[in-house]
């Protein structure tokens, strides 16, 4: 009988008082279990558990320095298909293996240095069936906290806008060829695109991260809702299986997407929970369809409307795709109602774009677009507004 829990702890000698290195990851396949190890400086505290639906065993640990450079990370095997680690929440790194079937626990502890060797976080597994699997899922003890900076307050005359940057921590979204992390890209556009807004005194601006770590979607939506939200942008730099393609494309929601890649893209983008380890237990199938049903026509009118000012103002700074005004059904737009857009400012699979997204004049031009477009929207509705 393993001696299996669906939660394990397990408690290092001497806590840590500052981040620890991970320097190495090993990956042993033998012949009834695999065997993951991650070499660090320090010992740690770390909590284990599995989510279903893909198979997933995810480490919780505290705030790590990752030293493991692009090509040092070893290629998966036996019965992990692939991992990915990075800051989940603020003081919490995660581990995400992805595993191909049902897997026990069969031991997880941690080495003390021996020799040349460090310490070291073993983690055994091996092959079991789904209703064991499913009878041991563990949830993570890890406290949900407010990733949102305090709830602004709505100044006469300034409108307020949050600031989504794509991706973050744990799921560091499309990575170039030259091993830019898209999750960096949209983080410095973010935060140029903040400066810029807040410099014209007209608005407040909101960033839903501002530092390395990952959010949830469906929490990215709230942040916005909880700010009451004028306008909400969310930034990404995706990455396409035609490397020629390039230039960038603005999205609103819609239950159908435009085209294909509109769909695949969405598809791709909404998987970033399943990505990060978040368990999506109690989430309702039917949760897209009422939030979609909620959405009032008149902010998906608003929404298509920023599109339409944006993509000329963008298209006079860069390159933008044909039909550069897409739809689909991200869920990071989903706010019933707050006009929502989520711009790809480019491709990190072509070198052209990549070269421009992590150059300080790229992000610059993008930056100074939106913020004109900004500008041109709410003057537009306060026009409006004022007529008789």
């Amino acid at each position: 009988m393993l001696a299996v829990v669906s939660l394990i702890s397990a408690a290092s000698s001497a806590s840590a008082a500052s981040a620890t290195t991970v320097t190495g990851v090993r990956i042993g396949d033998h012949a009834k279990s695999t065997r993951f190890v991650l070499d660090m400086e320090k010992s740690v505290d770390f909590h284990l558990f599995m989510l279903a639906d893909p198979y997933r065993v995810v480490v919780d640990l505290p705030s790590m320095d990752w030293n493991i450079s692009p090509g040092d990370k070893q290629k998966a095997a036996g019965l992990i298909q692939a991992y990915r680690y990075g800051i989940f929440q603020p003081g919490t790194s995660r581990l995400v293996l992805d595993v191909n079937g049902p897997v026990a626990v069969q031991k997880s502890f941690i080495l003390e240095p021996t020799g040349p060797a460090s310490y070291r976080l073993v983690i055994d597994l091996v092959k079991t069936n789904r209703k064991y699997f499913m009878a041991n899922l563990g949830k993570p003890v890890v406290k949900p906290i407010e990733y949102s900076q305090p709830v602004p307050i709505r100044r006469a005359g300034k409108k307020i806008i949050v600031i989504d940057p794509g991706h973050g921590g744990v799921d560091p979204g499309t990575i170039s060829s030259k091993g830019y992390n898209e999750k960096s890209v949209t983080l410095k556009a973010g935060k140029e695109l903040k400066k810029r807004l807040e410099k014209t005194g007209r608005y407040t601006v909101v960033l839903t991260r501002d530092k390395d770590f990952f959010i949830p979607l469906r929490e990215r939506v709230r942040i916005s809702r909880r700010a009451d939200a004028d306008l909400f942008i969310s930034l990404h730099a995706d990455s396409i299986e035609n490397s020629k393609i390039r230039g960038a494309t603005i999205y609103t929601l819609a239950e159908k997407s435009s085209d294909k890649e509109a769909a695949a893209l969405a598809a791709k983008e909404n998987k970033s929970d399943i990505i990060a380890g978040v368990d999506l237990e109690g989430e309702s199938p039917l949760l897209t369809k009422i939030l979609i049903d909620l959405m009032q026509r008149e902010t998906m009118n608003y929404s298509a409307e920023f599109a339409n000012l944006l993509i000329p103002e963008m298209g006079k700074q860069v390159k933008m795709r044909v039909n550069s005004h897409r739809f689909a059904g991200f869920r990071v737009l989903k706010a019933p109602d707050v006009p929502s857009v989520l711009v790809e400012m480019g491709y990190l699979s072509n070198r052209h774009d990549a070269d421009m997204l992590v150059s300080k004049k790229g992000v610059e031009k993008i930056a100074t677009s939106i913020t004109k477009a900004v500008d041109r929207y709410f003057a537009r509705h306060d026009a409006l507004l004022a007529s008789p």
